[in-house]
């Protein structure tokens, strides 16, 4: 008889591959050199333009400039600001600009995505109109806003007389009084600029909403639906649970952009009138470049870090959980009741710290918010009420009739501002000042753009703009998709601390990297040259970048490259020929927000560069006011050509930019 032993190939082969390792591959990671070569691009930008200069600005913080000499002073920076009045009303403006912005987004455009996902027809194209204000640049939607709340130029007073909407509003006190001083009025500037905030953020709440509803298994609803589940419950006990993550990361992001935002209210009203909307990034600022005391400056942004760092920490922990099997719910240290009560303890703090901060705005964006919501709750209530009587046709009716007019409530809010500055552009200057036919050009005319090009160098300014976002994206995406890669597939010690290192870089807000990159483009002379905005815009793009990509790499099979790897190529050649592209949803939804960011971008350019023949657009258009004087027809003119390129791109990727949310951002 023969035996025939059974021989654990699986084993040895294990053991060999393991004792084929060298030491520094069982300390590092088996691909710990690829991994080096892959994140040292990114490494050394991010070392270079975000840590050295976090580290730069702690010691700049420290000094004071008397006369032409620059002085060590400890911490008197700080405890200066315990005093300062304008560093407390620059924090509390910030706070109540985020936290109201953030509500109204959040509410709006998970209204918004709702509707769109039920939609079965032209879908697609009201996406894409919906995400317009988001495609816009910012220069663009504050000239814009800013010419519509005009009280002598603009339409939204005469529109609201016209509609008995503004007297309305001014009668239940919303309004002190009417016609209204929208940016003027110290209670009216704050809210005027928020609305500006909401409608440009809408689209990016509405996009990342839908992308994750259509993540959201169909048969929990149908589940549900046998369990005789209200449409109510289907919403509280499946689609809130299921947005969950996308919800973290939507809110973690758009935070961030909306605490540190500067461009946007600096436009509109220059953190006016007197400090009515000036945040602590405007405070910063002026100490800094204005009063020319760079310490002072930088420890404003430095005192705001922690803030900052506690909710990026819990947030991304938060995330972190979700990605985690059984979604960290056996993990947590909190009872289930003490998680059902977390979130309304987190509401009723925030309402009692807005309340505090803004008690001018509090019941007037309550009055709002609660308009919206409660239209909502009666339509889904009444089409609730005739389905369970059997009555499905009625149903079908009420919420055709409801959504309707919600959306077109939504387009109308939308396109307007849009629609104005198009119409604006066409104009003359005579119908501007004469203010004949507010909404329709008598006769198109296309003086503007004639002396816009004559009068300006509105053509340089293009160009440079061109060339730095050109420039930039590229560098972005070539150091992003290495890195991000390498994160996603390549195994070595410290890619989770790397992981984690990147994202935390993409928070720093530019408010405290400004200082220490204006020093040290003045300490090499890049000063007023577009390489100072090409070597320094990745600072915002590259990490944003990077941490999008290795949720969408991740989203990749890793079949095909072991296939690839079994065929004997390498594993750069498996990346270029088999991973890249597959990922060019994920490279192309990459590639349209690094370059929308650097085509918007406005505090660096205004920074680095005073010289007009180096302007990029944001701050060429800023250039072309004149104190009061404020070309309204150049500026429309202006911000067509600005807009067209970009809505363009968009136009084209956006079922790229979708997919590589989807796979990025809300897998990630």
């Amino acid at each position: 008889m023969t035996v025939v032993e059974p021989k654990p190939t699986p084993v040895r082969s294990t053991s060999t591959a393991a004792t084929s390792l060298s030491g520094a591959q069982r300390y590092l990671g088996r691909d710990w050199r690829l991994a080096t070569a892959f994140l040292a691009p990114t490494g050394l930008l991010i070392a270079a333009l975000i840590l050295f200069p976090i580290v730069s600005s702690v010691f700049t913080s420290t000094t004071e400039r008397h006369g032409a000499e620059t002085v060590f002073v400890g911490l008197d920076n700080y405890t200066a600001l315990v005093d300062d009045p304008v560093f407390h009303t620059g924090v509390i403006n910030s706070f109540v600009f985020t936290a109201y912005a953030e509500i109204f987004k959040v509410t709006l455009g998970l209204i918004a995505a709702l509707m769109l996902h039920h939609m079965r027809r032209g879908r697609a194209v009201l996406a894409g109109i919906i995400l317009l204000p988001w495609v816009v640049p910012t220069v663009v939607t504050a000239f814009t806003w800013r010419s519509l709340f005009d009280p002598i130029f603009g339409s939204v007073n005469t529109v609201l007389t016209a509609t008995g909407v503004g007297p309305a509003l001014a009668s239940i006190g919303l309004v002190d009084s009417w016609p209204a001083e929208w940016l003027s009025n110290p209670a009216l500037a704050m809210p005027a600029v928020i609305l500006v905030n909401v409608w440009k953020g809408i689209p990016f709440f509405t996009v990342t909403f839908l992308a994750g509803l259509k993540a959201i298994d169909a048969g929990l609803y149908e589940a549900a639906m046998v369990d005789g589940a209200s449409p109510w419950q289907r919403f509280r006990h499946v689609t809130l649970p299921g947005l969950r993550h996308v919800m973290i990361v939507t809110v973690l992001l758009s935070s961030i952009w909306t605490f540190n935002n500067f461009d946007l209210i600096w436009l509109m009203t220059q953190g006016g009138p007197g400090d009515a909307t000036a945040p602590y990034v405007m405070v910063a600022y002026s100490k800094a470049i204005q009063q020319l005391q760079l310490g002072a400056g930088a420890a404003v942004t430095l005192v705001m870090l922690p803030i900052v760092g506690i909710l990026v920490l819990i947030l991304v922990r938060l995330m972190r959980r979700s990605d985690a099997p059984g979604g960290g719910a056996e993990t947590s240290r909190l009872t289930p009741a003490q998680r059902k009560a977390m979130p309304w303890v987190i509401v009723a703090v925030s309402a009692l710290l807005l309340v505090w901060s803004s008690p001018h705005i509090v019941w007037k964006a309550a009055v709002v918010l609660g308009f919206f919501v409660v239209c909502a709750a009666i339509v889904g209530r009444v089409v609730s009420s005739l389905a369970a009587r059997g009555n499905q046709q009625a149903a079908r009716v009420v919420n055709g009739v409801g959504s309707g007019v919600a959306l077109v409530g939504l387009l109308a809010f939308v396109l307007a501002p849009l629609y104005w500055m198009t119409v604006t552009a066409f104009k003359s200057d005579t119908q501007i000042v004469m203010r004949t036919n507010d909404l329709w050009p008598t006769p198109w005319s296309t003086e503007q753009f004639t002396n816009l090009f004559t009068g300006r160098a509105f053509g340089t300014w293009y160009l440079n703009t061109i060339l730095v976002a050109g420039a930039s994206t590229i560098i972005a995406l070539i150091c992003a998709a290495l890195a991000g890669y390498a994160l996603a597939r390549l195994k070595f010690r410290g890619s989770e601390s790397f992981t984690v290192t990147i994202l935390l870089t993409y928070v720093m807000p530019g408010a405290l990297l400004f200082i220490p990159l204006y020093q040290m483009m003045s300490g090499v002379g890049l000063n007023d040259s577009l390489w100072s905005l090409v070597i320094t815009y990745p600072t915002f793009t590259l990490p944003f970048a990077t941490w999008l990509l290795v949720g969408y790499f991740k989203s990749i099979p890793a079949d095909l490259e072991e296939s690839a790897l079994v065929d004997g190529c390498t594993r750069f050649g498996a990346f270029v020929r088999i991973v890249l592209p597959l990922a060019k949803p994920g490279l192309l939804a990459v590639a349209l927000f690094t370059l929308t960011n650097a085509w918007n971008e406005f505090l660096f350019a205004f920074v680095f560069i005073t010289r007009n023949e180096y302007m990029t657009l944001p701050v060429g258009m800023q250039s072309m006011i004149f104190g009061d004087v404020v070309p309204q027809g150049q500026l429309a003119a202006a911000s067509l050509l600005i807009s067209i390129p970009v809505v363009l791109m968009y136009a084209f990727g956006q079922r790229f930019l979708t997919e590589g949310l989807t796979a990025g951002a809300v897998k990630g």
